[in-house]
Order: structure tokens, then C-alpha cells, then sequence
């Protein structure tokens, strides 16, 4: 007799198995909400479905004519009869005693039964479905709570890629030209787990199935002492709250062998990365200059040519003020896989955040994103259309800059009591939004000691920030959520 487990009796009650039923005649007695969802899933795994039910839903109807050589609805109460010949049989209906006379029958026959709301009377239950066909997962608390079981579903959803089923699709194709290349077992594995860890994987992410496939062709043809290259992920990091990150930005953020990282990446943000992982800080530094541009590009070429996974970790959006585009022209004249994730650029997080909407139809028609810092050190900008009205305008990296801005602006035709904002250190904990005018802003700046990062909004939507602002952060002004020095430079 085996011990007692410490934790009660934890032993397997239920057995986990796929079954195939394509072109298997199972049953469903009952035609309301619940026999839908159980039918929608008998029809889509293949099999030939008969409906028992005096009336029928209106939805279960329409599902019914999208598989007319595959379902059939007999327009009556059930018989005992009706079980013989179904492979599976699931009863719906909702008379309790008739579901359970139901579950006996099919019981007293050995066909698998599922009774809804009475697990004790199901010879199988209905796992909750990651589906990512081929690729299924199932989630089963053996019936002791489906919304757990759910809820666990739904995190597995934001962890597995869309595409994984294809990926599985793609590898099954390829099982007998591996077989044919290494004629050992372990050879095999080991082949398919870097494989499925690399750039093919992430290239079928992508959508980039051709692509892929030729990789895997050029990485079939490879004598096995031949380094493979890595590949660069470019992250879009957010403005700085890591509820606001991508799905697809976590799962590579996890899966990097180096981070290559920028001032502006918050710490929470960076502490969700891959622990084993070698960080390399890029940004800017008191007293030192940032690590030039064209130096960061060949270092991130020559860590994928090591076979690295490299993640480079920009705040906000890469594509927006982010030089991600000179990063990944570098990267593709070197013949380095990459891919880019998009994050939300500081504009739409830092304003959402504030309650500043950046569009209005009561007070702007158009929004401009600007940069208060050009390549050169200036800020000579295009100021008479930035000055226009009934538009608002957003300046990245502007605080140092923010007495040319307001003069400039007010030069061009800009009233001076336009409203005007500045979010400190948008979506963290220590956000601080500080509101005055065009004409005021340079001198709040000094007055609040507003350090970077600090987005600038100018624009009538500001006034809404008043009546729609609804995030109370708790602040914590000691600890910084950047990584950054005390005293960060623009």
C-alpha cells in the first residue's frame, strides 16, 4: 500500500488523452447555449454529429448550416434507443434527471459520456483549450474548478505564439529530410532543439514562413562544425508601466542570450528579461557621452554572428524617435536575421495616462509628434507648422530645450496661454503631470525640478487632462523606475 501523500489525495483521477473522432458519428442531445459551444467543438475536430432535440437554438442552427454534409438535427425528445452506434456522446439538455438517465445508458455500454453540470456522472470531461492546431493543449482541474481551469487557459493563451501550430506543421514536413541528415536519434534531437530555440523559430513568429523554410533547408545543407548565425530581437520596451508590453516582447525578452538596453528601459521592465542573460547598458551616462550610434549597430552585428540571441531593448517605440531604423539597416546589410516588435510609443502611454487624449473633435483635428533634440544639437524645426491651431503637438526629448520651444512656438503664432503639459516619467509608479501654459512651461520646469524622462504636450485637448485624468499612482520617489543615473542628461 502506498503512503498517504502529504497534501491529501493528490493522485491522477482523470487520464489526459486526445481522442480522434474525424468522421466518428457522435451524439449531442439538447440544442441550447451549452450544446452549441459542445457541438462547435465536435464539428471542428471532424466528426459526423447528430443534434437530438425538440427545438433548436437559433445559433446552434446557424453552426449547423456551415457543416451540411457533417450535421444532423432530429427534431424530437430522446430515446433510449438513440445511443446505439455513437462513438461519444454528450448530453446537454436542461432536465437534469434526463441528462443523468442519459449518462447510465451510455455507461452500461462503455461509451465515453460527458454530462454537463454533473461531473460525477461523466465518464470524460471537456478540458478548457489552448488550441494551436496541430499544437493542442489542455488545461483540466478534473472538474473541481473550471474557472481556474479557464483562467490558467487564458494565461497559457499570452505565453504560446498564434503561430506555433504552424511551426509544428512546418517540422512535421521536414521529419524525414532530419532523418535522412542525422542517422542517430540524439543527433536529431539535438538538431530540432536548436533549431526550434533559433531564428527558423522565430522567423515562422514572424510570418516569414518562406524565409524560414529556406533556413531550414540552408541549415539542413550545413556540415554540422559550421557556427550558426543568431539574430537580433528589436523590442519596443512602452513608456515605462510593463503591463503595456507586448506579448511577443516578453516571450523574446525571456529567451535572450544578451540584452543590449537603453537609459529610458525601466528597471521593472528589465527585470522581466531572461535572468541568465549578459546585460549591456547603451544609454547615455552623467558626465559621458552616449555610446555612439554607429558603434552600437556593430556590436549588435557582432554578438548574432557569435550565434547569440540578442535582444535590443528600447523605451517606447523603436520606430518613433528611436533610431531603430538605422539599427536594423546595419543589421540586414550584414546578412543578420532580425525582427521588430513595436511598443507604445511615450505620446499615446504617457497621454493615455494623464487623461490628455491627443485627438478631440472639440479642440483637435490632428497630432504631431516632434523632437525637442536634433542629430546636430539644435532644435530648428519646422515651427509655422507646428504652430498651427486645432492640432496637438507632442515633443520627445524637449526638456532641456524647453525655452526654445515655448519662444519659438509663441513667435510662430501660437497664443501664449495655449495649455500645456508635462508627464514626468509617464505610466511608472512615479509619473507626475504638471500643467500650465506655453508661456509658463519653462519656468515650471525649474520650479518642480522636472527631470527626464519628461514628455511635453502642448494643445487645447490639455484641458480635458482635469475632468479625465485616472491614474493615481503611489509614488515612490526615492527609487527611480528607470535605469538610469540620479541625474539623467536629455
Amino acid at each position: 500500500m502506498s503512503a498517504a501523500h502529504p497534501l491529501g489525495d493528490l493522485r491522477l483521477k482523470r487520464y489526459p488523452m486526445f481522442m480522434c473522432l474525424q468522421n466518428r458519428p457522435c451524439l449531442v442531445v439538447g440544442a441550447g447555449k451549452v450544446a452549441l459551444r459542445k457541438a462547435e467543438s465536435l464539428l471542428e475536430s471532424g466528426a459526423q454529429l447528430t443534434i437530438i432535440a425538440p427545438e433548436l437554438d437559433s445559433d446552434l442552427a446557424n453552426t449547423l448550416k456551415q457543416y451540411p454534409n457533417q450535421a444532423a438535427w432530429q427534431q424530437r425528445e430522446f430515446q433510449d434507443t438513440d445511443i446505439a452506434g455513437h462513438y461519444l456522446i454528450i448530453a446537454a439538455t436542461n432536465n437534469r434527471a434526463v441528462n443523468a438517465h442519459i449518462a447510465e445508458l451510455a455507461n452500461q455500454r462503455q461509451i465515453p459520456v460527458n454530462v454537463v453540470d454533473n461531473q460525477a456522472a461523466c465518464s470524460f470531461i471537456v478540458p478548457s483549450v489552448v488550441d494551436r492546431s496541430p499544437v493542442m493543449i489542455a488545461v483540466s482541474t478534473g472538474g473541481a474548478s473550471p474557472v481556474l481551469a479557464r483562467q490558467l487557459r487564458m494565461k497559457l493563451e499570452t505565453m504560446i505564439p498564434s503561430s506555433c501550430g504552424q511551426l509544428a506543421a512546418i517540422t512535421e514536413e521536414y521529419r524525414d529530410q532530419v532523418k535522412q541528415r542525422f542517422a542517430e536519434p540524439e543527433q536529431r534531437k539535438q538538431f530540432w532543439e536548436q533549431t526550434l530555440r533559433g531564428p527558423f523559430a522565430e522567423l515562422v513568429y514572424a510570418g516569414n514562413v518562406s524565409a524560414a523554410r529556406q533556413m531550414l533547408d540552408e541549415m539542413l545543407a550545413k556540415q554540422s562544425s559550421e557556427t550558426t548565425i543568431g539574430e537580433v530581437y528589436l523590442v519596443g520596451a512602452g513608456p515605462g508601466d510593463p503591463d503595456l508590453l507586448t506579448f511577443r516582447a516578453v516571450r523574446l525578452m525571456q529567451q535572450a542570450d544578451v540584452i543590449v538596453y537603453d537609459r529610458l528601459v525601466a528597471k521593472s521592465i528589465l527585470e522581466m528579461a531572461s535572468q541568465t542573460a549578459e546585460r549591456i547598458y547603451v544609454g547615455k551616462e552623467k558626465a559621458k557621452h552616449a555610446v555612439p550610434q554607429e558603434s552600437i549597430n556593430a556590436l549588435l552585428v557582432r554578438l548574432a554572428k557569435q550565434g547569440k540571441r540578442v535582444l535590443r531593448l528600447k523605451g517606447g517605440d523603436p520606430f518613433i524617435f528611436g533610431r531603430g531604423g538605422e539599427e536594423i539597416e546595419t543589421l540586414a546589410e550584414n546578412g543578420v536575421p532580425f525582427q521588430v516588435v513595436p511598443g507604445i510609443t511615450a505620446a499615446s502611454g504617457c497621454a493615455s495616462y494623464a487623461g490628455i487624449p491627443l485627438t478631440h473633435r472639440d479642440y483637435a483635428q490632428s497630432c504631431t509628434f516632434a523632437t525637442g533634440h536634433l542629430k546636430n544639437g539644435t532644435i530648428d524645426l519646422d515651427w509655422e507648422k507646428l504652430a498651427q491651431p486645432r492640432q496637438t503637438v507632442v515633443f520627445y526629448m524637449g526638456l532641456t530645450g524647453i525655452e526654445v520651444i515655448s519662444r519659438e512656438l509663441i513667435k510662430h503664432g501660437t497664443p501664449s496661454d495655449m495649455p500645456a503639459a508635462l508627464i514626468e516619467q509617464g505610466t511608472t509608479r512615479n509619473q507626475r503631470v504638471h500643467i500650465g501654459t506655453l508661456a509658463t512651461l519653462p519656468e515650471l520646469v525649474k520650479q518642480r525640478s522636472v527631470r527626464a524622462p519628461t514628455l511635453t504636450i502642448v494643445g487645447e485637448v490639455v484641458k480635458l487632462h482635469e475632468k479625465l485624468h485616472w491614474y493615481q499612482p503611489e509614488r515612490h520617489v526615492a527609487a527611480s523606475e528607470f535605469s538610469r543615473n540620479p541625474e539623467p542628461q536629455e
